[in-house]
């Protein structure tokens, strides 16, 4: 046989394919049956969790989604778009974490793995404003309103507002240089962090670090939010041959003024009317603490590794590694052979949550509970076998394989850009509305079912099952075959329908009567 012969017979097998494939999928009587199954090649379905449609071509490598107000396609993983026109949303993910858009409203930002960041929307006092950052080098930030505008240029010169817990910062040659403000303090630094002197809103200091430092504030008024005015505890400070040396006096002025000396590591110790506590030597060693505005006695030989607490407010027994549980009002803490097993219980009505985990996240799971509604919450992951998550609403998921999702359970980027990839099955349920799915190796094998209907794809879609109102249908190789309907019932009038009546004349035949 020649070779145009061989390429004849494939471009003929090819085309015999592809039209059993179209008419099988297309020309069918019920328009309902015009989505295609030929998972992973292509895959066009209804969400099980969530009203709305979505395609999948090439198994994870493209898909389609549209669920109520929400539009969004992507090439998992390495780049989606989201929109939602509920919300005014719109999410732009490439390559999570590397680069990602995110949209709010007005409020937008890029940024590249956190050190290339531009952002911009109102701001509180309602001015337009764009924030451009290439960390650690560049800030700068534009605003309609000047006060809030700055540029800096790291470590020549620059202003920075509202950034590193910091009102403003202000620098030239940094570290030579540095002036920054929190509140009604400005703190200006010399060779930072050697030399400082700091002032405002009452305070007086300065350190020569780590030689010596003192700092003093007496008691001072300020208006609150309410346009009240109340009372602002001071403080006297005191460090020398830092960190060996700590004097100080804190909440002068309050109902609870702590004072708090401590030479290391020999000792360390804080006084106050609701709380004391001794130690020595620091921080190895003994440790006794009366807390009695918490309601209980704690001793610590040595902290933190041997704990014992006793009192209403608190009762812990630790020696780690081998075990711990520790008793609060609201929370029950433990682990056993640390990291094997540790367990954290919370009970803060309405909510309780019961929660452990084995090897950090080789197993962890967590339950929440609504007591006034008795809605419930479920997680599961056994890392990197499988993740399952039940929600509030009683919709279920279940994830084979789940490399990410233990470490990072509640984040919808991660699910959206990679669980795709590598979740070779994926099982849902809907109790809601009665739907569930399950899919292997990337719709290779589906199954769709509702109170009204069951669908199932094999191969490629080279063998398709489904039932529903209509009858059955049956694909093989994509041609349809003789379809099935649903027996018709047969009215009833009152009357009794006739039977046959066996003929014992010998002669074979029946009568109706």
């Amino acid at each position: 046989m020649s070779l145009t012969t061989h390429i004849k017979t494939s471009q003929a097998i090819v085309f015999v394919v592809f039209a059993s494939f179209y008419y099988g999928s297309f020309a069918t009587e019920n328009t309902e049956d015009r989505g295609l199954s030929a998972g992973p090649l292509f895959d066009r379905l209804e969400l099980t969790l969530d009203r709305g449609k979505r395609e999948e071509w090439l198994g994870p490598l493209y898909f389609r989604q549209e669920r109520e107000e929400e539009r969004g396609w992507g090439i998992p993983p390495l780049i989606t778009w989201t929109t939602d026109a509920g919300v005014d949303s719109t999410e732009l993910d490439i390559l999570y974490p590397l680069l990602t858009y995110d949209r709010f409203g007005t409020e937008k930002q890029w940024q590249l793995f956190q050190w290339f960041n531009f952002s911009g929307g109102q701001s509180i006092d309602e001015s337009t404003k764009g924030r451009f950052t290439l960390f650690p080098f560049y800030f700068q930030q534009r605003s309609e309103n000047p006060t809030n505008q700055y540029r800096a240029l790291v470590p020549i010169y620059g202003t920075l507002k509202n950034r590193f817990f910091r009102d403003e910062v202000r620098f030239v040659l940094m570290p030579l240089y540095a002036k920054s403000r929190k509140r009604d303090v400005w703190t200006e630094n010399y060779l930072f962090p050697f030399f400082h002197l700091r002032h405002g809103g009452g305070v007086r200091g300065w350190q020569f670090w780590p030689v010596t430092g003192v700092e003093r504030k007496p008691v001072t008024e300020r208006v609150n939010n309410w346009g009240d005015t109340e009372s602002v505890p001071g403080h006297q400070k005191f460090f020398a041959a830092w960190p060996f040396f700590f004097k100080e006096r804190t909440g002068i002025g309050s109902t609870n003024e702590l004072r708090s000396t401590a030479f290391l590591p020999v000792f360390s110790v804080e006084r106050s009317p609701l709380r004391d506590s001794t130690a020595f030597p620091w921080p190895l060693g003994f440790r006794f603490t009366e807390d009695r505005e918490k309601q209980y006695r704690e001793w610590n030989a040595p902290w933190p590794l041997v704990v014992f607490a006793r009192g209403p407010g608190k009762h812990a027994n630790r020696v780690w590694p081998l075990f711990s549980e520790a008793r609060t009002p609201t929370k029950t803490t433990g682990f056993y052979l640390w990291p094997v097993y540790k367990s954290t219980d919370i009970r803060a009505a309405p909510f309780e949550r019961d929660s452990f985990r084995i090897f950090f996240y080789a197993y962890t799971q967590l339950d929440d509970r609504n007591v006034d509604t008795g809605e419930s919450m479920k997680r599961r992951a056994a890392w990197p076998l499988f993740f399952y998550k039940k929600d509030f609403q009683g919709r279920s998921r279940l994830q084979f394989l789940a490399p990410i999702e233990a470490m990072l359970p509640n984040n919808k980027s991660m699910e959206r850009d990679w669980a795709p990839v590598w979740s070779i099955w994926r099982g849902e349920k809907n109790p809601k509305t009665g739907a569930s799915s399950q899919s292997l190796l990337w719709n290779l094998y589906r199954m769709e079912k509702t109170p009204a209907s069951k669908k199932c794809s094999i191969m490629f879609g080279l063998f398709q099952y489904q039932t529903g109102r209509d009858g059955k249908r049956t694909r093989l190789f994509f041609i349809p075959l003789p379809k099935s309907r649903p027996a018709k019932q047969v009215p009833t009038t009152g009357t009794e329908p006739s039977q046959p009546v066996t003929d014992v004349s010998g002669t074979g035949s029946t009568q109706q009567r």
